[in-house]
């Protein structure tokens, strides 16, 4: 484990994955947002936070209210939360089962070009479901990856002086049900599936992960991957 920020950090250069497990979603907000800070004191590289929340609802800067379809008193017997954030995008949900990524990148190394970025994430998961058999893209006007009429994947982030945070989610083995607590992403008359639906079965959780990490490698041009940083783990309080 390395503690360095290389001198090419950047296309070519190194990822720092950061393996969290299942965490709440405000701890994992204000993870990002130490993380966010550190990357514009140069005090560690570019980063991959990989990780899985426990039930919640997530709201963007474009979230209305009417997205939200379950009443409260239904929220609270499920045990789901909501809150509202500053990323892009609208209602989401997320969930065990569900891999979530939030990139903590500095787009200097993309000219700082966010749909550039955006695809790049949409690539990485494109490569993923198909390292399954599964045929997934982009749809143009929309954000995220699809499968025919159904959404494998969110994508909502935020970028602040060049750096994002904020990020995906891949679908593996979610309960699905919980997505008709919203207007997923807001948008009606669409659906939403999961590699656990199309294949019958899903992947191991750590399978899927590493396949993840690893189409995101390439498809953002990173040579080879560390693990979470002896500064990171300083930052976050981890040690």
């Amino acid at each position: 484990m390395s503690s360095s920020v290389r001198s090419d950090d950047g296309i070519g250069g190194s990822l720092a994955v950061l393996e969290l497990g299942r965490i709440q979603y405000e701890t994992a907000l204000g993870y990002q947002q130490l993380l966010v800070q550190a990357r514009w004191r140069g005090e560690i590289p570019d980063t991959l936070i990989m990780l899985e929340h426990p039930d919640v609802i997530t709201f963007g800067r474009s979230g209305h209210d009417e997205n939200l379809i379950a009443d409260q008193s239904t929220l609270d017997h499920l045990g789901v939360e909501v809150h509202w954030t500053d990323r892009g995008g609208d209602a989401t949900y997320h969930g065990p089962g569900q891999l979530v990524g939030y990139p903590i990148i500095d787009l200097n190394r993309y000219g700082r070009d966010l749909h550039l970025f955006l695809r790049r994430i949409e690539d990485a998961i494109v490569s993923t479901v198909a390292s399954y058999g599964v045929e997934a893209r982009p749809e143009p006007g929309l954000t995220g990856v699809w499968v025919g009429n159904e959404k494998i994947a969110a994508i909502g982030i935020k970028v602040s002086r060049w750096v994002s945070s904020h990020g995906f989610s891949l679908n593996v083995r979610p309960n699905l049900e919980r997505f008709g607590l919203i207007v997923p992403c807001g948008i009606s008359g669409r659906g939403v599936t999961s590699l656990e639906r199309l294949l019958g079965d899903a992947p191991p959780e750590h399978e899927a992960r590493a396949q993840v990490i690893s189409a995101f490698c390439r498809s953002f041009g990173y040579e080879d991957v560390m693990g979470d940083t002896v500064a990171s783990r300083r930052i976050l309080g981890l040690d």
